[in-house]
């Protein structure tokens, strides 16, 4: 590869870590918790009735099961989440967000909508954004049509 060349890979995966990071320090700074949290309270708000399996919750997230068993365990401490068993099917796990967890993802996202517009989102014009957002959307698919 020339040296002189854009890489977009590896600005996407740097720019990425580094947001995360400065989304991560800024929700700390104001006192709330990790990005990973927000990430699961979403992918459990967006659900049909703030709820999704365990296992698509897993795919969703592109998180490995066993790490998000934990990090879900936490957030049940907290009351963020409830977890129960399939009436239908004793093996598939559910997890639903609870009115508590869906106020601190609500405080979370103020934070980080902010970050993102201010950081990320600032930087490209209309038509950049559409075309970065189409760009992304395509690779995602063919990644999943690879699968």
């Amino acid at each position: 590869m020339n040296t002189n060349e854009p890489d977009l890979w590896f600005s996407f995966v740097r720019t990425h870590r580094v947001l995360i990071k400065e989304i991560e320090r800024r929700l700390a700074d104001v006192g709330l918790p990790t990005y990973a949290w927000y990430d699961v309270l979403w992918g459990l708000e967006s659900g049909k009735n703030g709820t999704r399996r365990m296992h698509e919750l897993a795919e969703a997230l592109a998180i490995e099961r066993y790490n998000l068993t934990r990090l879900i365990d936490r957030l049940e401490q907290e009351g963020l989440v409830t977890r129960a068993r399939s009436a239908e099917d004793g093996r598939a796990a559910y997890a639903t967000i609870t009115t508590e967890g869906r106020a601190l993802r609500k405080k979370m996202w103020k934070v980080y909508e902010a970050t993102v517009a201010e950081l990320f989102l600032a930087q490209f014009s209309d038509e950049q954004q559409r075309s970065l957002a189409h760009g992304l959307d395509q690779a995602a698919l063919a990644a999943r049509a690879a699968d």
